[in-house]
């Protein structure tokens, strides 16, 4: 049983702010940290707005519309007169909710393995500074794996957080347990996840385009062939940390999207 200091204290943890993002993003993303994590219990009631705001230390606005938002994602149910309650139980999510690429593309009557191709730092890219907020300066790991449905390639997945003190400064322990879980065979989401890290606030954005002579060779596809590209970005204790891209070969079953975003 959750004890009211256990919520104190996670509660009072200073929130990281991205540079433009909304408070009630934050506020959002903390609370929805803790429904996930087992911090506030299924069924229980939350602390007022009042309560809230003051443990938070921010305003009561971004607290009853953090809330607003955790009640439309189905997170929480309001009893009138009462309060603000978790849910009785915690609905899955879509593919922008932060669900593994394996788990996305898993398929019942076939066998999904994930090959590790490489893990290794590199350098200042558009995609990751404009995903994960990172200066010019700052490095970020990489790392790509196949997926294979019964030894078939199927998809090609590229993982990316940051490197250094942008990451330590925001969590110590994936910092110093990234090493090792790149070496396993799944996807660096599914492992963090596995280890007990949430992430929140997932954005996944679609886009059809041909594979190219790179991806076609470890899809053994041709470089005219139609691929989609699947990205997947999210946040940890509010700092956007991950951000990931996905190519998938169409004909391998359907993507299953439930599309809700705080902002």
């Amino acid at each position: 049983m959750t004890t009211r200091l256990d919520v104190h204290t996670f509660l009072r943890q200073r929130l990281h702010l991205a540079v433009g993002q909304p408070i009630r993003v934050a506020v959002y993303t903390r609370l929805a940290d803790g429904i996930r994590s087992g911090v506030f219990q299924l069924g229980e009631m939350l602390p007022r707005e009042t309560e809230l705001s003051a443990l938070l230390g921010v305003s009561r606005t971004p607290v009853r519309e953090a809330l607003m938002l955790l009640e439309e994602d189905g997170l929480l149910v309001t009893r009138r007169g009462v309060g603000r309650f978790v849910t009785d139980s915690i609905p899955h999510g879509g593919l922008e909710q932060m669900r593994p690429f394996e788990l996305v593309l898993a398929d019942p009557n076939l066998t999904m393995t994930v090959q590790p191709v490489r893990f290794e730092l590199e350098g200042f890219t558009d995609f990751v500074s404009s995903r994960l907020a990172l200066d010019p300066a700052a490095n970020a790991w990489i790392r790509e794996s196949v997926l294979l449905h019964d030894g078939l390639p199927i998809a090609i997945v590229q993982e990316h957080l940051p490197a250094g003190r942008y990451l330590s400064d925001v969590s110590a322990r994936i910092a110093s347990e990234l090493l090792e879980i790149a070496a396993e065979p799944r996807t660096l989401l599914a492992s963090l996840q596995a280890n007990g890290h949430v992430f929140t606030n997932g954005v996944c954005q679609i886009v059809a385009t041909n594979a190219g002579p790179t991806r076609a060779k470890l899809l053994n596809i041709k470089p005219s062939a139609a691929v989609l590209i699947l990205t997947q970005t999210a946040d940890h204790g509010g700092v956007p940390l991950y951000a990931a891209k996905c190519v998938v070969v169409p004909g391998h079953g359907s993507l299953s999207i439930m599309q809700h975003n705080p902002n």
